[in-house]
């Protein structure tokens, strides 16, 4: 299993981000966090990715408990946040090479190349990561987060501010890395799930309201934008 949670909850003051939630991720799944803006899908993820702490409850990380074992778990996460966090007067190989270092990765060079290669970023390798465009910029965060080859890949809101081009490129990347990673997937967009994911988990005010398979909405002949209207609106 890569990962386990169990009862986690989240507070910000007074206000409840998550309660009591439980979910297991098996390996080689891609499942898309589906809800509302502030439904918990971002504050979740960052807890699995250990950026913040739950206030109680447990995570596991292919094993590994994030609060007890926090760097050995961090190494088998590769994860985009919402605001792809990018140093923009850096030439992409430069960036990346920097990513490459703080994780120390042997072969740095290799590897790099092996990547830009593998999202198609060779025409564009001698720019300025200010000088891309957006969809080109996703794509840059994309490798950095999977440079050291993580076991798990968390990407929050991955396709936001893209013209249909670049979203239909980045969804494509998406289900290429998929094929041998685990992948989390948070976003607003209903359409984004049917494209990219297995399996569906609609979280509304902290809770996780629904769990279900892409077939399983296809065997009951479900619509997802439906069963999220009912469940959040």
């Amino acid at each position: 299993m890569s990962i386990f949670i169990q009862n986690i909850n989240k507070s910000y003051g007074n206000q409840i981000a998550l309660s009591d939630v439980s979910l297991e991720i098996e390996k080689g799944e891609i499942v898309g966090f589906l809800g509302p803006n502030g439904a918990g899908k971002s504050t979740l993820m960052k807890i699995i990715s250990s950026y913040i702490s739950q206030d109680s409850g447990t995570v596991k990380v292919c094993k590994f408990n994030t609060a007890e074992l926090e760097n050995e778990s961090k190494k088998r996460i590769g994860y985009l946040p919402e605001n792809n966090p990018l140093y923009k007067e850096m030439y992409i190989k430069e960036y990346l090479n920097f990513v490459a270092s703080i994780y120390k990765i042997e072969d740095k060079k290799q590897r790099i190349e092996q990547m830009i290669q593998k999202v198609g970023l060779q025409s564009e390798q001698h720019k300025t990561i200010g000088e891309l465009s957006k969809g080109y910029q996703q794509r840059v965060g994309l490798v950095a987060a999977l440079l050291h080859n993580p076991e798990v890949l968390i990407l929050d809101e991955p396709t936001t501010g893209l013209d249909p081009n670049q979203l239909e490129e980045v969804r494509k990347l998406i289900k290429e890395v998929g094929k041998d990673k685990t992948v989390l997937l948070s976003t607003h967009i209903l359409q984004e799930v049917e494209k990219i994911c297995n399996r569906v988990v609609i979280i509304n005010k902290g809770e996780i309201v629904s769990d279900k398979l892409i077939s399983e909405y296809k065997k009951e002949k479900l619509d997802i934008e439906s069963h999220f209207q009912s469940l959040c609106c």
